[in-house]
């Protein structure tokens, strides 16, 4: 049977595509967002693939109280949240860190108290593996120590903490999810990753140097104590990234009493810049150019999960390989080529 869910930020990139295999589970949704860096019509075209209607838009701010009070009462009790609202930028942190910590750990207290207030203490988190700052031994562990070096991570980690008191202080049922790099869109090419501006990650900056929108890729370093002196990520395809958060979600319904879980969301295969932009000719038979320029502030040489415990706890293992992550990403950038800014 279907559950309301109450999805922050669900027209964004992950958003988007767990909202779709969520609508497809059978789930009722209301989404919130304030489309500063995403747009309606992803919503629009998760309706539409998963042949339902069965999604409400609140269009506002998680930091404001009343928009949230107005998702919680549009469709019924909500039985759970999935949180994905958020800024995410590395170097932007770092350059404007109190932005930061207003979106990222207000907004989240600001939900919480929302939740409390309409008695609904299930909540997905999403948050990120740069919790874990600059570590030295890999793969990494959930039980490994965290010290974020940026703003961004840090207001991440404060949020994991604010949801761990309140899972010692009353019967909430959290999981924070700290993934890792997702790529890829959905195989339709329908929806899909589109930034506003230039990229700040480098998937969506090899598409985009694909189809000609801009001309060279940057790679930031190749200096780092890697293989090839690039940096080193987990990348994980969006589609194994949804559907761990649906199996997440009915994980933490099931539960009967107070749980708080902390998993790592990855492939536990570690790939160099230069590895996907390899991966990526081979898969498309493209060309992708590209210039090595500085280091960015905040970036560290590596991150690559263990992700065990999630297969354990969950069942979930990822299963979309380097060649399905380009090939699906390129096909969602082949048929909208501006994003969802013109139509497809």
């Amino acid at each position: 049977m279907g559950q309301r869910i109450l999805i922050t930020g669900g027209a964004g990139f992950i958003g988007s595509h767990t909202c779709l295999v969520l609508l497809e589970a059978g789930h009722e949704l209301v989404v919130v967002d304030n489309f500063d860096n995403s747009s309606p019509e992803a919503l629009r075209r998760v309706e539409e693939l998963s042949e339902r209607s069965a999604l409400t838009v609140v269009e506002g701010d998680i930091r404001q109280p009343l928009v949230l009070d107005q998702a919680f009462r549009s469709r019924g009790a909500i039985d759970g949240v999935i949180h994905f609202a958020g800024l995410k930028a590395v170097g932007e942190s770092v350059a404007d860190p109190l932005r930061y910590w207003d979106v990222n750990l207000n907004g989240s207290r600001v939900l919480a108290a929302a939740m409390e207030q309409h008695g609904c203490r299930t909540l997905v988190f999403s948050s990120t593996s740069t919790v874990y700052g600059e570590p030295e031994q890999f793969p990494l562990r959930e039980d490994m120590t965290t010290a974020p070096v940026h703003p961004y991570a840090q207001t991440k980690l404060a949020v994991e903490q604010m949801l761990e008191a309140l899972c010692r202080s009353s019967s909430w049922r959290v999981a924070c999810l700290r993934y890792f790099n997702p790529v890829g869109a959905h195989p339709s090419g329908q929806i899909g990753e589109d930034p506003l501006g230039v990229p700040n990650n480098l998937f969506p900056f090899i598409t985009q140097v694909a189809a000609g929108r801009r001309d060279r890729l940057q790679v930031f370093g190749d200096d780092y104590p890697t293989n090839d002196g690039t940096g080193i990520r987990d990348y994980i395809h969006v589609m194994d990234l949804a559907e761990a958060h649906a199996v997440t979600l009915d994980h933490l319904l099931q539960q009967p009493v107070s749980s708080c879980l902390t998993l790592n969301i990855g492939t536990g295969t570690g790939l160099s810049v230069l590895d996907v932009v390899k991966g990526f000719e081979t898969a498309t038979g493209l060309t992708i150019p590209f210039d090595v320029v500085e280091r960015r502030p905040g970036d560290v040489p590596r991150l690559q999960a263990c992700p065990e415990q999630a297969k354990t706890v969950l069942g979930w293992t990822a299963r979309r390989s380097l060649q399905e992550m380009c090939r699906d990403g390129w096909a969602w950038q082949q048929a909208n080529p501006m994003g969802y800014r013109q139509p497809a």
